[in-house]
């Protein structure tokens, strides 16, 4: 296990992680494997922006995580995708998927074409943890906006990251600020993101590096609170 904690991210080549160590010294790199995170030794906080502990069956509230943060993020609350059940999760493609859905939940919901297109990390996500169940306690799920909230007083962020799909500079600002009060030097945000992700999964990296090293200092709570558990015993809960 390393001094370091890792906020992670995903991205057009795979994942962007942000490792923080115990000085507040950042490092920034992308990989093509979830797995690739834990090469040069196992962070002692690995938080990353994925689901984590996926439902059998899913209720009229949804998945514990989502209900419990969408009321804290206001017009950011589009943000926390709805997670459908697991096997919806591993079907084969998207109407596969939406069939699965509708027949695990009640009332019957299809799966979300946002949630579809993050389907494979979810799983690379999963199926890691099932796989290493001793690194498992190690690997939480976080949310940036959830982050962003924490850092910002615990008040929604009044500008979004994106409109339109294009990078939206009131809100890049408005989250480099909040990074940059939190101890992230500016020059880690300077340096832009590395090849093969985009600038909103940097600033997303490092909010998630924040969270990290709340979490092992014992700050940080989860939502909800107790966390529930999935079939496989993983903990279902995003922490802020």
């Amino acid at each position: 296990m390393t001094d370091e904690v890792a906020g992670v991210d995903g991205c057009r080549a795979g994942w962007v992680v942000a490792f923080l160590d115990a000085g507040g010294e950042c490092r920034v790199a992308v990989v093509e494997r979830f797995a690739e995170v834990f090469a040069g030794g196992p962070p002692a906080v690995v938080a990353v922006d994925m689901p984590i502990g996926l439902p059998e069956r899913v209720g009229a509230a949804g998945r514990g995580p989502e209900a419990a943060v969408r009321p804290l993020l206001g017009s950011r609350q589009s943000s926390v995708f709805s997670v459908p059940s697991r096997a919806a999760v591993y079907a084969d493609d998207f109407r596969a998927g939406c069939r699965v859905a509708l027949a695990t939940s009640e009332p019957p919901r299809m799966i979300s074409k946002q949630l579809f297109h993050i389907a494979a990390k979810i799983r690379e996500v999963d199926g890691f943890l099932r796989g290493a169940p001793e690194l498992s306690r190690h690997v939480f799920e976080v949310h940036p906006e959830v982050a962003f909230w924490r850092m910002n007083g615990e008040q929604a962020l009044s500008e979004p990251k994106k409109v339109k799909g294009r990078p939206h500079g009131p809100g890049l600002a408005q989250r480099c600020d909040l990074l940059m009060a939190a101890g992230i030097a500016p020059e880690v945000i300077d340096r832009g993101p590395p090849s093969g992700a985009a600038i909103d999964d940097l600033l997303d990296a490092l909010a998630c590096a924040l969270t990290a090293r709340r979490i092992r200092a014992g700050e940080a709570r989860p939502f909800p609170d107790p966390p529930g558990r999935d079939a496989f015993g993983l903990t279902m809960a995003i922490w802020a």
